[in-house]
């Protein structure tokens, strides 16, 4: 589970396993989880993260979603 990116205490990060799906992040805090398609960005799931919390990491996703999709394919191949 390599974290690629750190913002404000939020971890966005692939899961080993998640190789056969579509590019995707996983961002996590404490106990809040959202997973984000990468092409386009748009939220996959949402687990107790606030509107303006997904917001604002929507913002973080697209402004770095190059770099995402960069390491996504040099992790998985």
């Amino acid at each position: 589970m390599p974290t690629i990116f750190e913002w404000k205490g939020w971890k966005f990060l692939f899961f080993s396993l998640d190789r056969a799906g579509p590019p995707h992040i996983h961002v996590r805090k404490d106990r809040k989880e959202l997973k984000l398609w990468l092409d386009p960005v748009r939220v996959a799931y949402n687990r107790r993260v606030a509107d303006h919390e997904v917001n604002a990491i929507i913002d973080v996703v697209n402004e770095h979603r190059k770099e995402f999709i960069d390491a996504w394919k040099r992790y998985f191949g």
